[in-house]
């Protein structure tokens, strides 16, 4: 199945009731370009577990270089990276800038405009994820803000670190949309793990970076998988060593509307959003930051 038929095709059932794995509706391994692998976009399977609407995993371990990020925009989104390996020195045009370590979180709440840029640090391998969430209409045209998280600052809960929400009483310091949950994991070979979403989070997928489980059905790296729209806990058993990131979310009700680096909840919302970005990014290069905005 493509994935224009898996968007016209899928439904949303009611809770679940019964003790069957929870189903596997849609899997993809995505679209590579050298080390980046392109998982969810918003025109494609975002329409299918929004509020997260893009994924990328970036994957050095078999490559010679990793790309550098230049200084480029986004509005109408929160862009949460999160490193597995490695290190990544981070710039925002909120007037950041750092290192983001290994287990490290960026949080960069794009609102209605923001330029930033991540360029690697060091020859050592690279893994992790950036994903993208579309905010609600009171956020999307916000001030723009950022957070930046060492992994002593994510807390802990078993086997997984909880990068944005709640999971069993553990809360992430990022200020997320409510009602959304996206953990990093890593089980041992062999490890039996249950995810149980919060109350009205029947969206769920999850991305496997290194490893294999099984999920109902066996899930590799680089892989991601959608599950049915349920209530029901996700079993997790791990085929070998497995370091994987799974989110659960109440549905984001909105149409998405598109540009280059945004997504907005309406087109007025989308007009702002760009004119905001252009209007930064002239007056940042006007500055000397960089010689490529506007």
């Amino acid at each position: 199945m493509d994935v224009s038929d898996a968007i016209a095709s899928t439904s949303y059932p009611g809770p679940a009731t019964d003790s069957r794995p929870r189903k596997i509706v849609f899997r993809t391994h995505g679209s590579s370009h050298g080390p980046i692998t392109r998982l969810v976009s918003p025109s494609d399977l975002g329409q299918l577990i929004k509020p997260f609407v893009f994924l990328d995993l970036f994957d050095t371990r078999d490559q010679t270089s990793f790309p550098r990020f230049g200084w480029h925009p986004h509005s109408g989104i929160a862009t949460v990276t999160f490193l597995l390996q490695g290190e990544v020195a981070y710039s925002d045009s909120t007037g950041k800038s750092g290192i983001l370590p290994e287990g490290g979180v960026e949080w960069m709440r794009a609102g209605n405009g923001v330029w930033h840029t991540g360029t690697p640090v060091g020859d050592d391998p690279k893994l992790g994820f950036q994903l993208w969430v579309a905010l609600p209409p009171a956020e999307e045209n916000a001030s723009p803000g950022s957070i930046y998280l060492d992994p002593c600052q994510v807390p802990q809960q078993g086997p997984a670190r909880v990068l944005l929400g709640s999971h069993d009483g553990a809360l992430s310091g990022i200020p997320a949309p409510a009602d959304m949950t996206y953990l990093g994991v890593k089980l041992h070979a062999g490890q039996r793990w249950t995810y149980t979403p919060n109350a009205g989070q029947q969206v769920a997928w999850l991305a496997v970076a290194s490893g294999s489980l099984g999920a109902g059905e066996r899930v590799g790296a680089g892989e991601l998988v959608i599950f049915a729209d349920s209530d029901q806990p996700i079993e997790i058993t791990a085929d070998d060593d497995v370091a994987f990131v799974i989110g659960s979310a109440v549905r984001h009700p909105h149409d998405l509307w598109l540009g280059n680096y945004s997504v907005h909840t309406s087109k007025e919302g989308l007009a702002r959003g760009e004119a905001e970005i252009r209007r930064l990014g002239i007056a940042l290069r006007d500055e000397g930051r960089f010689r490529s905005a506007g």
